[in-house]
Parts: C-alpha cells; sequence; structure tokens
C-alpha cells in the first residue's frame, strides 16, 4: 500500500483499521439518506456502492463479509424508501412548499414526475438507478398516495437491484486480477478521490444551486413554491397504474 499521509493518525489506513465496522454504518446511513431524505440527493449512491463491493474483496474494508454488507446496504436503501414513502404521504403537497435553494428545487419535482408520466409505477424500481429521481420518486408516491402495499414491493425490488446487487458488482469486480492489484496497491488514493471527491461535488452542487436560485431572486423571479404550485405538482393516482408503454411511441426519447 503507498501511504500518502503525512500525519501517521490521518493515514486512511489508520482511520479505516479505527473505524471498522462503524465505517459501514457511515455507507448505510448515505444510502438511506438518498432516498429518505429530501436532501439526499446531494449524496453520492451508485460509485459508493460499487467501490464498498470492491474494497470488500480487496481488503475487506469493514471487517465483515460481503453477503452482511450487501444485505445491511439493500436494507437501508429499502428503508430510506419506505421513510420517503411515509414523509410524502403524510406531509402531502406541504413537503413541496418550499423555497428554492441548494437543497430544494422545483425541477427536481418536475423530473421526477415526469419519470412517473413516462414508466408509471415502475419509476420506483427505476429511480433507483437515476440520482436525483431516486430521492424524490419516494416522496412523490407518498404524496401521490400511490397504493402502500405496491409501492413497497416496487421499493423492495428496486433496494435489492440497486443496494444489494450493486455493491454485490463491485465485490465480483474485485475477481479481476488487474483491478485487485491497482486497488490493494492504490487503496489509499482510492480513498481519499471517493471521500474528498464525493465531498467536492456534493458541495458544488449545493453551491451551484443555491448560486441560481439567488439569481433568480434578484431577477425577480418567484421562488417559492406556494400552496397551489404544491398541490398541482401532486401526480394524479392512475399514474402509478400506468406501464412503461403509455404515451410512448417507438423512437422517443424518455421525457426526464
Amino acid at each position: 500500500m503507498h501511504s500518502i499521509a503525512l500525519i501517521p493518525w490521518l493515514d486512511p489506513a489508520a482511520i479505516i483499521e479505527w473505524a471498522g465496522p462503524w465505517a459501514l454504518l457511515v455507507v448505510c446511513f448515505i444510502v438511506f439518506a438518498e432516498t429518505g431524505l429530501l436532501v439526499g440527493f446531494l449524496l453520492p449512491g451508485d460509485t459508493l456502492l460499487v467501490i464498498s463491493g470492491l474494497l470488500t474483496h480487496t481488503s475487506n474494508i469493514f471487517g465483515v463479509n460481503i453477503w452482511l454488507v450487501s444485505l445491511l446496504i439493500g436494507l437501508s436503501a429499502f428503508i430510506g424508501g419506505e421513510v420517503g414513502y411515509y414523509i410524502g404521504h403524510k406531509g402531502g403537497p406541504s413537503v413541496f412548499e418550499k423555497k428554492e435553494s441548494g437543497v430544494f428545487s422545483v425541477k427536481n419535482v418536475e423530473r421526477t414526475n415526469a419519470f412517473f408520466e413516462r414508466f408509471g409505477g415502475l419509476t420506483i424500481i427505476l429511480a433507483r438507478f437515476v440520482p436525483i429521481v431516486r430521492t424524490f420518486a419516494p416522496v412523490a408516491a407518498g404524496v401521490g398516495h400511490m397504493n402502500k402495499w405496491k409501492y413497497t414491493l416496487y421499493n423492495f425490488i428496486g433496494a435489492v437491484l440497486w443496494g444489494f446487487g450493486l455493491t454485490m458488482f463491485g465485490y465480483l469486480l474485485g475477481f479481476i486480477p488487474p483491478v485487485a492489484h491497482f486497488v490493494e496497491n492504490y487503496i489509499d488514493l482510492i480513498l481519499l478521490v471517493a471521500v474528498g471527491g464525493t465531498a467536492l461535488v456534493t458541495l458544488w452542487h449545493y453551491l451551484r444551486e443555491r448560486s441560481k436560485a439567488k439569481k433568480a431572486a434578484a431577477a425577480g423571479k418567484d421562488v417559492v413554491t406556494d400552496h397551489q404550485e404544491a398541490e398541482a405538482l401532486v401526480l394524479d393516482a392512475d399514474v402509478f397504474d400506468r406501464g412503461p408503454e403509455h404515451g410512448h411511441h417507438e423512437g422517443d426519447a424518455p421525457r426526464v
């Protein structure tokens, strides 16, 4: 391993050794927040899962086997989806009554609604693989009162395919010798890029959205979603029963 830390206790390897299984709880919380909290879209998703699986194979980074790692991450994704639905179901349209900021944007809700219009209830499964949409889809489904049992089934399938599946996929990548060799020798660099890069991307995304909101407010545009506008963002119940073929013609691109 190539250590690049100038101060021993800042060495990524030392930090991981100290954190042990607790590091897995951090990953699980991030996965939960991506679909359970409206601010989760700022967090990393797909890359984090693949790296978690890969590092479990090459260095047993969490101190537990891949089956437990994948299971806990998949469970976190499922619980996050259930919490997101609950927030939307109990909060109703009022959850959309917010001011444009680096955290909330009505365009994110509209993009999610477009996915539902295109794919119907299957959006709950497909959204897992689409940043931003996977954060707002559970809430939109809850606000629109999608059938709870149907939602839970789709949420479970999505959590298995995304949370469990991508983590296991990362683990299987470790069986490719060149990949395993690179990770084993440069795990510290990979961790720095993963953690540092994630933090920078999250901060950049937040500041960009916040800047847009401030410019819009300065230009006199309406940057607050009032009750009437929030009501207009609520999906009709029949949307959740549609199949992916609804309103789609061959050659058309998804309207997202």
